[in-house]
């Protein structure tokens, strides 16, 4: 069940962020993650009542914490999907997130196998790879350093997430949810940056937060019932879906160099994933 929960948080995850890579194409980074993040309240509120939890000061937060790194790594993993080629920016910033866990894991006295050991190594080979453009176009250094960034962000957010009560229920996600839209607020009000969405962008952005709940949703439950190491690299795998999308409703290319960063980072994960104890 740990597995199965897992690969459908990887398939909504990716799903949200094609949606909010297409958000922030029409309107501004900030009014896209803090109207996102509004819809994900919502539905985080409604489900309350149907996955009740012992509400606690300790499970508030470590939501807190994780919530205001996610917000953090949304603002730029955004920024980075606006900027650059959406099929590059989604798997490094996929690696990234799935290899912290891993590192928080040997840290905290797990001992992962070898080859989720040769994954880490192969996810980092990934990122250099996919950075490779010609001059004049194709993804930026900082378009992949800005993914790397959002990377740390969301790998931030699964550590501290797990850190939190299990009887808490989805209690820290309240927290977490609650610190990201007050941090993104705030960070706008201060740089004055408006929040209105573009023109016909509010059903996407809104589609955007509704599904990225959801996958944090399952992402709990499953994390609730597995090893973090395991339950996080499986969820790392959420580029499928997006690079899927962008194939085929972006009609995306990349060049043969990029393709081979793209399958070394897929099969990183994998790697990862597969050499954990179950």
């Amino acid at each position: 069940m740990t597995v199965i929960l897992a690969t459908a948080c990887a398939v909504v995850y990716g799903t949200a962020d094609f949606f909010g890579g297409l958000a922030t194409r029409r309107s501004q980074v900030f009014s896209v993650v803090v109207l996102s993040q509004l819809a994900g309240l919502a539905l985080i509120l409604a489900l309350l009542p149907l996955l009740p939890g012992a509400v606690s000061g300790a499970a508030l937060a470590w939501g807190l914490a994780a919530g205001l790194s996610g917000a953090v790594g949304m603002v730029l993993f955004y920024r980075a999907l606006a900027t650059g080629v959406m099929s590059v920016v989604a798997p490094t910033t996929a690696v990234t997130s799935a290899a912290l866990p891993v590192l928080f894991g040997l840290a905290s006295g797990e001992r992962p196998e070898f080859w989720a050991l040769v994954g880490v190594a192969l996810a980092l080979g990934s990122v250099l790879l996919v950075s490779q453009e010609r001059s004049g176009g194709g993804t930026s250094l900082a378009s992949v350093l800005t993914s790397l960034a959002a990377g740390a962000g969301f790998g931030g957010f699964f550590i501290l997430l797990s850190m939190a009560p299990h009887e808490a229920g989805l209690w820290p996600l309240v927290g977490a949810r609650l610190c990201s839209v007050g941090t993104v607020a705030l960070l706008a009000l201060v740089t004055r940056r408006t929040l209105r969405p573009g023109a016909g962008s509010l059903p996407i952005i809104v589609a955007a937060g509704v599904l990225d709940m959801a996958a944090n949703v399952l992402y709990l439950l499953a994390q609730q019932g597995g090893l973090l190491s395991l339950v996080a690299v499986l969820v790392s795998l959420y580029p499928a879906s997006t690079l899927l999308l962008a194939r085929q409703v972006l009609g995306e290319r990349l060049r043969a160099i990029q393709v081979t960063g793209v399958a070394c980072a897929l099969g990183a994960v994998a790697l990862i994933a597969v050499a954990q104890p179950g």
